[in-house]
């Protein structure tokens, strides 16, 4: 943060769509994001006003950059992008349930329509940083009440500000089916698309899987990354490049029976292997869509086998709080690979693009 800029005044991100490819792997996609100073907000009635302190990348925040029509919502000029934030409260306006909490440590909640509840609640064009929905590579923030929650004790700003989006979906995957001692999990990918939020959203459901005392059986693409699985908590590892019919292996590593539950973060690429290696009874959480698009066939096994196909569509605030107690009952903490200051934004995003890091990209604000 400059030191040049006065207690009233806030800087923020923000998209200006000049870039006219609306691409996300376009070597001047950067074009798109500008730094503006605009005036510190005042909270209205039964919300809070929220200092953030660092906020995370996700692999949405660069198709929103991009204006790309591989994200269903459309970016309007000046959006705020990202939608993993932490930071304190330092303001409350008339009526908040906050207000006697001035300097509490918090999280903003991503989907701001889904407290509890069924999923049918869920705008997509009211999630931080898409649609209208300022997001919080911001320095200020006017956050609704509803829509901050208590952030883990044990976790410091960047750990804390990669949770809401990853951790928050980790959870919404794992309450899909009964999960405890014995339960198998498969999580996808520790790789180069590790910190975007599908396949840290697969990490931390391993990491959460383990914690809960689940069998966890992990892929990825080298021993390498495979060895950061095994230190977040799987029991089982499968390199796909030199297993190619991993779905087959979690079949022998089960004893022949399938998994309970896969975390599927590749899409059209690996929905047939993710569906073949479920028990009969199973069931495939649809997370991501990092392969190309292609024709999938799996009628036959979803009902000759009775298994179960679930999109996942991020996290209520309900699972968020469910995050905060896994982490501080655990002592968990997120893999951050790279930290960036305020002003090294822009660098963040160009690692993003060009794919090559292991870890949640995080930027201090």
């Amino acid at each position: 943060m400059s030191s040049s800029i006065s207690p009233t005044a806030s800087q923020a991100y923000r998209i200006h769509l000049k870039d006219p490819s609306h691409s996300h792997l376009s070597p001047t996609l950067l074009s798109n994001l500008s730094l503006e100073t605009n005036p510190i907000p005042t909270p209205g009635p039964s919300s809070v006003l929220v200092r953030l302190r660092a906020a995370a990348l996700n692999y949405r925040d660069i198709l929103v950059l991009a204006g790309s029509p591989l994200y269903p919502t459309r970016t309007i000029p000046g959006l705020v992008p990202c939608a993993d934030g932490a930071g304190e409260i330092v303001a409350a306006g008339p009526g908040s349930v906050w207000a006697s909490s001035i300097g509490e440590s918090v999280l903003l909640v991503p989907n701001r329509d889904w407290v509890d509840g069924d999923v049918e609640t869920v705008n997509m064009h009211n999630t931080l940083g898409a649609g209208d929905a300022d997001g919080t590579l911001a320095q200020y923030a006017v956050v609704e009440d509803p829509w901050v929650v208590r952030a883990p004790k044990n976790l410091g700003w960047e750990e804390a500000a990669a949770l809401p989006g990853a951790a928050g979906t980790a959870v919404n995957v794992l309450e899909s089916v009964p999960v405890g001692k014995g339960t198998v999990v498969v999580t996808q990918g520790t790789g180069g698309w590790y910190g975007m939020k599908r396949e840290l959203a697969d990490a931390c459901v391993g990491q959460f899987a383990a914690a809960l005392g689940v069998k966890v059986i992990a892929t990825s693409s080298t021993d390498e990354k495979l060895e950061i699985a095994k230190r977040l908590g799987a029991t089982e590892v499968i390199n796909y490049k030199t297993t190619p019919d991993w779905a087959d292996e979690v079949r022998k590593l089960t004893g022949g029976r399938g998994a309970d539950l896969v975390c599927d973060v590749g899409g059209s690429g690996t929905l047939e292997a993710s569906v073949k290696a479920l028990r009969q009874g199973g069931t495939a959480c649809l997370v991501g869509f990092l392969t190309p698009a292609k024709p999938v066939d799996v009628l036959m096994q979803l009902i000759a086998e009775a298994k179960t196909l679930k999109g996942i569509l991020g996290n209520s605030r309900k699972m968020l709080e469910r995050v905060v107690e896994l982490v501080e009952e655990h002592d968990l903490h997120p893999y951050i690979g790279n930290v960036y200051e305020f002003e090294d934004a822009p660098a963040a995003f160009e690692a993003l693009r060009k794919q090559d890091f292991v870890g949640k990209l995080v930027v201090k604000v």
